[in-house]
């Protein structure tokens, strides 16, 4: 119960030391003294505080042409995406531990778990994680418990997606694993109990993947899967869905999948919804497997992720639902083709792509980012995610047209 028990003098004086502050009111020395000095205006009826809401938003500016990407797409949602997923049937639905009463929330689970182990070439998938960052943090936490300790130290790529990095350092921390990190991966890998990648990585370079002699997890973006085939070598598959059907919402919500082989089933985090029939001989859904603490005694608790994204969920298997097989596969070559063509029209502007082999991402280089991408701005275009001094990470969806790339080009 040590966890349970509030915090003492020491802990308190500890917890202060380590953030350079004296006293627990220090932390809100940054408030207003004053906080009824607000200067509000007059009290507004419903009608006139729309009203007021419309025009102050017709000062955002939101029609930008954007080649933004580094983990957040501006992707095509059918409509017909939202109008499903936000009916009452959907969510309002209880928990799904009660599957009597959410047998339609349990079955649109099901068929995200197969579309994703589809996609991804793994036997079998989760009810899906918190958001890509975790997913690879408990990845390495379930490829430590498949190892039983022997070892304790993961290899992960520097290439991967910097808030990744910093989510894995902070579970790898609290587990006491050690972590190292690779730009190529060394040839002797035994030491490791697994290696993290990411692919395409976060620079947009594919890499090409091999069987190690150790669990090798991979973050892999979907979008990418439409044209490239799964990383069957991989162990472990995971990533964020946010480019099946899920808005950008200024960074959030997302959603991670976790996806791995047969084997490693029983070590997989969260929930996995499975079909059976009920008394009557018919279809059903229901929670199989349920491996955190709050079902099983917590010492055999594989994580303590609390739930799964069940509505971001639902918003991916309809959008894959709804462009079907051949419509992803189309995004997918429209994404990698638009990049290309980019790349190329740059390179006769005297901009250099830093990459050999690349998706819809690649690094451009520039004498100057901020002023570059500023320029840009000015002709209502995100140009890219700055990285350095001289260093652009831009990206392409079939949310572009070539109009947009040439309205790129000659913004600059």
């Amino acid at each position: 119960m040590d966890n349970f028990i509030a915090h003492t003098d020491g802990t308190r004086e500890e917890m202060l030391k380590e953030i350079n502050k004296a006293s627990v009111e220090d932390l809100f020395i940054q408030l207003p003294v004053k906080l009824n000095d607000f200067r509000l205006a007059n009290p507004l009826s419903e009608m006139e505080t729309q009203k007021r809401i419309k025009s102050i938003s017709k000062k955002n500016k939101t029609e930008y042409i954007s080649f933004l990407g580094g983990g957040v797409y501006d992707k095509f949602i059918p409509a017909a995406v939202g109008y499903v997923a936000q009916r009452f049937e959907f969510l309002t639905a209880y928990t799904p531990y009660q599957p009597e009463i959410s047998q339609g929330t349990l079955q649109i689970i099901y068929e995200y778990q197969t579309m994703i182990s589809r996609m991804t070439g793994m036997d079998i998938a989760n009810a899906s994680m918190y958001d890509g960052a975790s997913a690879c943090a408990e990845a390495v936490l379930m490829a430590h418990r498949i190892a039983r300790s022997k070892k304790n130290k993961a290899l992960v790529s520097l290439n991967l997606n910097p808030e990744y990095i910093e989510v894995i350092k902070t579970y790898a921390w609290a587990k006491g694993i050690e972590l190292e990190w690779f730009e190529n991966i060394p040839d002797d890998v035994s030491e490791y109990f697994c290696v993290l990648l990411q692919n395409p990585d976060f620079y947009g370079e594919i890499i090409q993947l091999s069987k190690l002699d150790t669990i090798l997890i991979v973050c892999a973006n979907l979008s990418s899967l439409s044209v490239l085939k799964p990383p069957y070598e991989a162990d472990i598959v995971v990533g964020d869905i946010q480019p099946l059907g899920i808005a950008q919402n200024f960074g959030g919500p997302h959603a991670g999948f976790m996806a791995c082989k047969d084997v490693y089933m029983r070590q997989m985090p969260g929930r996995l919804v499975g079909r059976t029939v009920d008394a009557d001989g018919n279809q059903a859904f229901t929670l199989t497997i349920q491996t955190r603490e709050q079902h099983i005694k917590r010492e055999k608790a594989t994580s303590n992720i609390c739930s799964n994204q069940s509505l971001i969920a639902l918003s991916a298997t309809l959008y894959l639902s709804l462009v079907g097989e051949a419509g992803f596969r189309k995004t997918g070559i429209l994404s990698a083709n638009y990049a290309h063509k980019l790349s190329k029209i740059l390179a006769n502007k005297g901009i250099k792509t830093l990459n050999k082999n690349f998706f819809n991402e690649f690094v451009i280089e520039v004498n100057n980012a901020d002023e570059f991408l500023s320029r840009l701005r000015k002709q209502n275009i995100l140009g890219g995610v700055k990285l350095d001094a001289t260093r652009i990470l831009v990206c392409t969806t079939e949310m572009n047209t070539e109009e947009d790339l040439q309205a790129y080009a000659d913004a600059i």
